[in-house]
């Protein structure tokens, strides 16, 4: 006879990691969360003095970046990936996340490691002012390699029915404008480890070696843009037409979904940024430099189509908020109906 922890599941780890989880969790409590980690589900009040209340809700993983982690030994980071791919698409919509939960699978559970992920989901939730309300840890031997764990998570929010950004307000003259990215974010990385196969290698930058390595520099977290964006939509929000999250597909897959009018273009000026050193160096190892706006962010996270008039005034805000910001295109009329992602985006 054998029991569960001879089969490969060892519960009192499980155990171990749970209540550590909680301490974390504790870090993200805000106003709405009714009961704590441990429940079978959690609860949150929906914020008084709404009148028209709008759910807004994100799933999303980490993807392949979390080899980079287990190649690094480095979990505390991904977690926040995690967090921020999910409230970032919910910001596009102009809501505010309220709440997150996670997901967590591997082969055998190694608490240490499983705590480090869920503190940087807590690190996340911190940053993006939501609550860790719940999850789950997956034990699954023989069907997850040791060593192996994959995460991913799920975020709501909530917005003004009146006050959702649809995109259908963009028109001609908007002026774009881009949001620094910390890196290469969470996407991209089934070419990454293409590219680069020894993540201790010194990442130099003009032949002067930064101190960091390369497997540093892709770990760096996804930037979460909840904080900086609703203060800007507290002062500009009827100046705010649209919003992009820069995820996979870049620059080509992304920006199209924003426009409701498919005679629309979004026009962008090439070098109005400073695109980061990384994404030289992966051009440098081999990455076709013809498809980098494809696959990559290239320096910009998150983008709004904004209002002329205002776009001196909203670039300034962002600025306040200590997050780099630049005017890098414009929105523009097309002749004919827009077919594909590619004719929708156009570089000058």
């Amino acid at each position: 006879m054998i029991d569960y922890k001879q089969s490969g599941v060892d519960i009192e780890e499980g155990y171990k990691a749970v209540g550590k989880y909680k301490e974390h969790a504790k870090r993200t409590q805000i106003s709405g969360v009714l009961n704590g980690l441990g429940s079978f589900a959690g609860m949150f009040e929906v914020p008084a003095g709404m009148k028209n209340p709008v759910m807004v809700s994100g799933t999303d993983g980490v993807g392949t970046k979390l080899d980079v982690a287990f190649a690094m030994k480095k979990y505390d980071t991904v977690g926040i990936d995690c967090v921020a791919m999910s409230v970032n698409d919910i910001l596009c919509t102009g809501a505010r996340p309220l709440y997150f939960l996670d997901y967590i699978a591997c082969g055998k559970l190694d608490s240490a490691i499983a705590t480090d992920l869920v503190k940087g989901v807590a690190d996340g939730c911190v940053d993006s002012n939501c609550a860790l309300l719940g999850g789950e840890t997956a034990e699954m031997p023989g069907f997850y390699d040791e060593g192996k764990y994959d995460i991913a998570g799920f975020g709501v929010g909530i917005v003004e029915r009146d006050q959702i950004i649809t995109g259908e307000k963009i028109s001609v003259g908007n002026i774009l404008i881009g949001l620094a990215s910390s890196g290469v974010h969470s996407n991209g990385f089934s070419l990454v480890r293409k590219l680069v196969t020894d993540f201790d290698e010194p990442m130099v930058v003009d032949g002067i070696n930064i101190g960091m390595s390369i497997g540093d520099v892709l770990l760096k977290p996804t930037r979460i843009y909840v904080r900086p964006v609703l203060a800007v939509l507290d002062k500009f929000r009827e100046s705010i037409h649209g919003m992009v999250h820069v995820t996979g597909g870049g620059f080509y897959e992304n920006i199209p979904r924003m426009f409701v009018d498919k005679t629309l273009v979004a026009e962008i000026k090439k070098d109005s940024w400073k695109v980061p050193a990384i994404f030289d160096e992966l051009i440098r190892r081999g990455a076709n430099p013809e498809k980098m706006f494809n696959t990559f962010n290239m320096g910009i996270g998150f983008i709004l189509a904004v209002k002329e008039d205002d776009a001196d005034k909203i670039l300034t805000e962002f600025f306040k908020q200590k997050i780099d910001a630049w005017k890098i295109g414009s929105v523009e009329q097309s002749d004919k109906i827009v077919e594909t992602k590619e004719e929708a985006v156009k570089f000058i």
